[in-house]
């Protein structure tokens, strides 16, 4: 079972984003304040959970949260301020949505930039530690995945309902066969040179 709080006596928000390591599409982040009696032994990180799970716990999260919200931002941000830039700013335009004002923000990773003057820490794997953490890596993730696959019916070459932009062998195939779309990170290495190889022989 996840810790449920850092501090146990200041509302905490739990900040996580999903996308970082894609090759198209936005990075989206969330921010989630849970109530103090919250509990739930499915929570985990997102990564290490089902599709189904993902889902379900969205729902339930979305539900029981005292606060909860959800940021993009899209890929010309990404390419004009860079990923990890983007990633935080994202987690700051969740946290700007929030419905009330925490005390306290637990961070996944090691990178970020003060909030408003509020007292944050960063936790690596913390989505796999804090509750909060927990519950926004699964906002970020479910969201960004429906975001994804509605993309995949105007571009279906690039099998993003099944990758969601990550840079996986079909999708970088798609790219050599059919090129960029508007969607894609300019700034990203966007073609493997070993697939061109394999391509050209």
């Amino acid at each position: 079972m996840l810790t449920l709080k850092y501090y146990q006596d200041k509302i905490e928000a739990g900040c996580d984003e999903a996308g970082r390591g894609c090759l198209a599409g936005p990075v989206f982040a969330a921010a989630v304040i849970l109530p103090e009696d919250f509990s739930n032994e499915m929570l985990n990180d997102s990564k290490q959970l089902s599709e189904k799970k993902r889902d379900e716990l969205r729902m339930i999260i979305e539900r029981e949260a005292l606060a909860w919200a959800v940021a993009s931002v899209n890929n010309n941000e990404i390419d004009k301020i860079n990923i990890l830039n983007a990633s935080i700013e994202g987690m700051h335009r969740a946290l700007a949505q929030l419905s009330i004002t925490p005390e306290h923000i637990l961070i996944d990773g090691n990178r970020f930039k003060p909030y408003r003057n509020i007292e944050h820490h960063c936790i690596v794997k913390g989505d796999g530690k804090y509750m909060a953490i927990a519950a926004a890596s699964i906002l970020a993730k479910t969201h960004r995945d429906k975001y994804m696959k509605k993309l995949h019916e105007e571009y279906p070459v690039y099998d993003w309902n099944s990758n969601k932009g990550y840079p996986t062998k079909k999708h970088r195939e798609g790219i050599l066969l059919h090129g960029v779309t508007p969607y894609h990170r300019q700034s990203f290495t966007l073609l493997d040179p070993q697939l061109k190889l394999d391509f050209d022989h």
